[in-house]
């Protein structure tokens, strides 16, 4: 069995050379198929598995950002219809679900990423269920949570002394 019958494309084609001649190397497209393999199957069970180029490997990427009013969570949803994607919030958890649908059925290779996909982040019980809102625009979905009154009336600084 000669080493390049492992490799799972390509089998009956000459590989085309791409740049520094990574695609001739059995060894680094065998070593490319197995992280994606990794990935894809540790993504259904919510185990982060870091990215090769410093990424968290968790996905969507989300920001958090809080401010004493409200806190605002922005995920990325890259090539993701509106309607594909689901915003749910229990027990102070918010929840993304959703599904990235291929745009090509017939392709040879594609390294683009498709599936469902699911993300929960807490955010604590100061937010307000009652005033969360969500906005979608340009592959961005902001949620916005208002704080409640009695999580603001909480805060309480203390005086740090020097002894």
């Amino acid at each position: 069995m000669a080493l390049t019958d492992l490799i799972p494309w390509g089998r009956n084609r000459p590989m085309t050379a791409s740049r520094f001649g990574e695609e001739t190397d059995p060894f680094f497209t065998l070593t490319r198929e197995m992280n994606r393999v990794l990935e894809d199957f540790t993504r259904g069970f919510g185990v982060s598995v870091p990215a090769r180029f410093g990424g968290s490997g968790a996905w969507p990427h989300m920001e958090v950002s809080e401010t004493g009013q409200e806190v605002k969570v922005v995920a990325e949803l890259p090539g993701i219809d509106q309607k594909d994607v689901e915003v749910s919030l229990h027990d102070g958890v918010l929840t993304l679900k959703g599904e990235k649908r291929s745009e090509s059925k017939d392709a040879q290779y594609s390294e683009r990423w498709h599936g469902q996909f699911q993300r929960s982040l807490r955010v604590g019980p100061d937010v307000d269920p009652e005033t969360v809102g969500a906005s979608f625009k340009d592959g961005l979905l902001t949620i916005t949570f208002t704080k409640r009154p009695e999580a603001l009336s909480q805060v309480k600084r203390i005086p740090i002394s020097t002894t």
